[in-house]
């Protein structure tokens, strides 16, 4: 196991070669590969989406935030831009009404797996990227985590989705605690955007157009729980 700081720096080239690679395989690589070692080695790039579709840092959860119907993933050769390189090998994979992270990304390096086999044995050629329907998919920031009540509930869950449970959300309480949010589902009418409230035994955070019940939370240095049994016990937190 070798984990150099910097993948482009001399030493870790001459490693690279010391090895005489019959491929370079990459997956889940944060950072560019850059020349000479760009083209010292015939690369595979595992990239869990539909090239030219989201292309970037973070493409399961882009996917589920937009709300696709679909995604996959595709075999391609990296270039000096990101994820814009040649296509070898694409599969399609359904986003199902209920995935979230969880669910999707397993199914994805599954179909990874299996196709990055198909290539090597296979070596198919590989095809350009079209120039339409390139989307980026940027690195996840604090920002993201924030569920903000001025988005609509739809918008709320596909994001509690696509950051669950590696990263997560969260919604304000009082003063600076926040209460993380780990399943959630649209509703059509809640309190005030912004607001908690509980009513017939759901916990519902008010938002634009409507709200989002809350089904599973995470408090302040506790564990995940049920959303109904945390507002049983913090009523005043609570919208009367």
């Amino acid at each position: 196991l070798d984990q150099p700081e910097s993948v482009n720096d001399h030493t870790a080239r001459e490693r690279i070669a010391a090895e005489r690679p019959d491929a370079v395989l990459i997956c889940a690589f944060g950072a560019l590969i850059e020349e000479p070692l760009l083209s010292a080695h015939p690369m595979l790039n595992v990239h869990p989406s539909l090239l030219p579709r989201w292309r970037g840092a973070a493409p399961v959860e882009r996917a589920i935030e937009a709300g696709d119907a679909e995604t996959g993933v595709s075999i391609m050769k990296p270039i000096a831009e990101m994820d814009a390189g040649p296509v070898f090998l694409q599969e399609r994979e359904r986003i199902r009404p209920d995935d979230d992270y969880g669910s999707l990304a397993p199914r994805l390096a599954a179909v990874g797996g299996e196709l990055l086999v198909r290539a090597l044995d296979e070596s198919p050629p590989p095809h350009d990227q079209p120039g339409d329907g390139v989307t980026e998919a940027p690195k996840i920031g604090a920002e993201d985590r924030r569920l903000d009540p001025a988005m609509d509930a739809e918008a709320l869950a596909r994001r509690v989705g696509a950051l669950n449970p590696h990263i997560g959300t969260w919604i304000p309480l009082e003063g600076e605690e926040r209460l993380g949010v780990a399943a959630a589902t649209p509703a059509p009418r809640g309190p005030a955007p912004g607001a908690l409230a509980s009513e017939d035994g759901r916990l519902l955070f008010g938002c634009a157009g409507g709200a989002l019940e809350l089904l599973r939370v995470k408090p302040p240095g506790g564990r995940e729980m049920e959303a109904a049994d945390w507002a049983r016990g913090h009523k005043e937190s609570l919208q009367p």
